[in-house]
């Protein structure tokens, strides 16, 4: 049985602007844990304790400790089928577009290119003073404890958007941009809490693009979405994928 009408299936295979937005549910089915609400303690901090400029001030090797424990279980995971079909989508078509929340890095392992993390990556480092940028595995920056900038020395902190900081303007401008000439969006994993994400949903489908949600749980995108599946984007989004591409990606 057919998950989409004909004419959805239609309207999604001849759109010339797709876009994923994904949200912390789609790396859960991978293992890795929301960091957020009940069962989100490390130690005795919760994420929100944690994840802040006045913690890491007050506390940076407890903060980095945090980070490279989360970096370990990040490390640890795979991609799922989630992650992989939205790789093999934008292979099929060079007008598909990513925009993610997530920050463990599973999408570019996916092979996923035209990708905005929009909240930072957790391989990644900035310094506190001259805001260089490191890969911290590629640049051997990933032994615990604190780092440093190997320019000027100075503290290097995650590259991570914490609770009371703005997003990159950059990056952010070009979200709202691909949002707006979206002719589908996915909204896959996200709980729909984080102002911005959801703002970028709405914009898209405000201007006219078909909505479809995977999520177990209902949000409170659904009643703007037209298409809601409640389930486990590894599973649902494949099924998709091959409804709109029953013969394969398009030569």
């Amino acid at each position: 049985m057919s998950l989409l009408p004909p004419d959805v299936i239609h309207r999604i295979r001849s759109a010339r602007n797709i876009l994923f937005l994904t949200g912390a549910g789609i790396s859960n089915e991978s293992g890795i844990p929301t960091f957020r609400g009940e069962g989100g303690y490390w130690k005795t901090y919760k994420a929100e304790e944690l994840a802040t400029p006045e913690a890491f001030v007050r506390h940076p090797d407890v903060v980095w400790e945090w980070y490279d424990w989360r970096r370990g279980i990040c490390h640890e995971a795979k991609p799922n089928d989630g992650h992989l079909t939205i790789a093999k989508w934008q292979t099929a078509s060079s007008f598909v577009n990513l925009i993610t929340q997530n920050v463990d890095g599973l999408h570019p392992r996916a092979g996923s290119k035209n990708l905005l993390e929009i909240h930072g990556n957790i391989f990644r480092a900035r310094c506190t003073h001259c805001q260089a940028k490191y890969h911290l595995e590629e640049d051997g920056l990933n032994q615990p404890g604190l780092k440093f900038c190997t320019t000027c020395e100075s503290l290097l902190r995650p590259d991570i958007v914490w609770f009371g900081e703005g997003y990159d303007n950059i990056l952010l401008t070009k979200a709202w941009e691909l949002s707006k000439v979206a002719h589908v969006v996915f909204v896959i994993g996200t709980s729909a809490n984080v102002s911005v994400p959801t703002n970028l949903a709405l914009t898209a489908i405000r201007n006219g693009a078909l909505g479809i949600e995977i999520n177990p749980e209902t949000t409170s995108l659904t009643p703007s979405i037209q298409h809601h599946f409640g389930g486990k984007s590894g599973e649902i989004l494949p099924e998709i994928f091959n409804e709109v591409y029953p013969e394969g990606i398009p030569k």
